[in-house]
């Protein structure tokens, strides 16, 4: 019986390509794209606080990670989405595609200074502090282990492929998520 639709979920570290590829999944077949680090952010600015300062909030405040999970939880009930968020493989249990992204930290950090404006130096502080504070806020906060990817279909390098090709790998997994090639959904042509 063909599946009449898909939940995909996309995370990773910070630089390591999610919204690129998340971006390119939405407009190749029509999906709708959940992004948990767009509502972290939105949230930030409703308190007024740097995303810096909102995040040492969090670690704190429980309430901010749990609003933030039920709502990719809640997006999961939707057909053809595609949820992207550090926790999203760990919070929709029932996702069709789990992918995990990842590239070496240098590579990450020269990717977020060119997104961000700032030096690779300071991209690179910024990136291993966070990283640092959510793994410990993860472990506390749900017992996960942000480095434990046993959970995910597919596990990309994103260093290896330019976004284009990583689409394409992508794309060659859900058109073959089903082995009659009868996925049920529509695709953009």
């Amino acid at each position: 019986m063909p599946k009449s639709c898909l939940v995909i979920t996309v995370s990773g570290l910070a630089g390591s390509g999610t919204t690129t590829l998340c971006r390119n999944i939405a407009r190749h077949y029509g999906f709708k794209h959940i992004y948990a680090g767009l509502i972290f952010r939105q949230m930030a600015r409703e308190m007024g606080m740097t995303l810096q300062e909102f995040q040492k909030y969090a670690e704190l405040h429980p309430e901010i990670d749990r609003e933030v999970d039920k709502r990719q939880i809640e997006a999961a009930k939707e057909c053809n989405v595609v949820i992207e968020g550090r926790l999203a493989g760990w919070m929709v249990r029932n996702a069709d595609l789990k992918i995990w992204l990842d590239a070496p930290i240098k590579v990450r950090a020269e990717r977020v200074a060119r997104r961000e404006g700032i030096s690779v130096e300071e991209a690179f502080m910024q990136i291993a502090e966070r990283e640092k504070q959510n793994r410990k806020r993860y472990l506390n906060l749900y017992g996960i282990d942000i480095n434990d990817l046993s959970i995910y279909d597919l596990v990309i390098n994103t260093s290896k492929w330019s976004p284009d090709g990583v689409f394409a790998i992508v794309k060659a997994a859900i058109d073959h998520l089903y082995p009659d090639g009868d996925t049920g959904f529509r695709k953009k042509k």
